[in-house]
């Protein structure tokens, strides 16, 4: 794949597993117009897909406790607070995120809204993450949730209220990047609609 300022020279497989680290060399015109060749090492572990249901009548929203083992090594937090999430593993970003939330969350919601799609850490990440949001009640409950165990899920499922949801954020309790980008993009959504 070349681009009109940027030429692919090689690619190696440095590690393949679930994810695939690869090091690039390329060349790239710089604007001054001298080329400039460089390696940089990408990880490919697929494209997902992200959730936050919200039930407008009490407020709330579903997220997930589960543990995370870069947050472990790097911080020694055992569980961390997230939005639901799933990779894609070839399916389209609205089934998939379907599926991910009746088994992570115990919920059966077949209408979701998807909002954008964003590159968390494009620098050395190939992942695109899709963003959903969706209303969810009480009577959308279908199981306890929790993953799948044979994928080695063991999630609990977290209700808190949006305000609180934006207070965990504010005192370091969720530190995911795209789960901060839904509850601040959901809380300006509701607040909008208040003023209007």
């Amino acid at each position: 794949m070349d681009g009109e300022t940027v030429h692919i020279r090689d690619v190696e497989t440095l590690a393949q597993g679930k994810g695939k680290l690869t090091c690039v060399t390329y060349e790239q015109r710089r604007r001054d117009g001298e080329q400039q060749r460089r390696q940089r090492e990408i990880y490919d572990n697929g494209n997902s897909a992200v959730i936050l249901p919200y039930d407008p009548a009490r407020k709330t929203v579903l997220l997930t406790r589960q543990l995370r083992l870069p947050i472990f090594l790097q911080d020694g937090v055992e569980r961390t607070v997230e939005a639901c999430a799933g990779k894609l593993d070839g399916e389209s970003a609205e089934r998939r995120i379907v599926k991910e939330m009746q088994e992570e969350l115990g919920y059966k919601i077949m209408n979701v809204q998807r909002l954008f799609e964003l590159y968390v850490s494009p620098a050395a990440i190939m992942e695109k993450i899709v963003f959903f949001t969706c209303t969810y009640s009480p009577q959308n409950r279908v199981s306890d949730g929790g993953g799948l165990k044979e994928e080695g899920e063991d999630i609990e499922v977290v209700e808190a209220t949006l305000d609180e949801a934006a207070a965990m954020i504010a005192a370091g309790e969720i530190v995911d990047a795209k789960t901060v980008i839904l509850v601040q993009y959901l809380s300006n959504r509701v607040q909008t609609a208040a003023r209007d």
